[in-house]
């Protein structure tokens, strides 16, 4: 498998790593995140960007101390929704190292990500983000990273939705797929706006 700091080679794990997300707030899509590893140690954290945010097109990952690793920003106009990624805190003229597009095609629909570099990589997400179960799949259609429900051990009960599993692939940039999380939390929140309809299937990032 291919993989890398894409972002941060500082989140690439040689084992399997196991991240528990939580939106920090649930009135409006993507206000906030907060993102814990398996010993319940802050690892990311995004600080609001609702109503109030600069620019409510830009999210910034951090890490548990507050150092920008990563902006994502929507690329406008753009006839599907497109996100570009940027290391750090995006400053005017800074290069993207990736872009993330929603492709519809009849019967299918999924998420587009394509890393620049040299070589380039390609990866493709599959799934229902509303219902927090999709996959990251790499160019070789090998699970890179995957987005599920999360299950209290102790109660064998299936939390909130504002609680979930990010579980990243030994060699794969944990920071990179949670800057992915970002964006189709936004991609979904956007197509729940237009439908009015929480949760509404023409939301979800769904295959066949």
């Amino acid at each position: 498998m291919k993989g890398g700091g894409v972002v941060d080679n500082e989140f690439t794990y040689e084992e399997e790593a196991h991240l528990t997300v939580r939106k920090t707030s649930l009135f409006f899509a993507g206000d906030g995140f907060t993102v814990y590893d398996s010993k319940g140690e802050l690892v990311f954290r995004v600080d609001s960007y609702g109503h109030d945010a600069r620019d409510k097109g830009e999210l910034v990952l951090m890490d548990a101390s507050g150092r920008c690793l990563l902006t994502v920003r929507r690329k406008r106009p753009s006839l599907h929704q497109r996100w570009e990624g940027f290391v750090g805190e995006r400053t005017e003229g800074q290069k993207p190292i990736f872009s993330v597009k929603r492709s519809s095609i009849i019967g299918r629909s999924s998420v587009t990500v394509e890393v620049y570099g040299d070589p380039a990589e390609e990866y493709q997400i599959e799934g229902s983000f509303a219902h927090r179960c999709c996959t990251i799949f790499d160019a070789t259609k090998q699970p890179v990273a995957e987005i599920k429900r999360k299950v209290d051990a102790a109660a064998q009960v299936v939390l909130g939705k504002d609680v979930f599993s990010l579980s990243v692939k030994p060699g794969f940039d944990a920071a990179f797929a949670m800057g992915l999380v970002l964006v189709l939390d936004q991609i979904n929140g956007d197509a729940n706006a237009d439908s009015g309809t929480p949760d509404a299937e023409d939301s979800n990032i769904i295959s066949p």
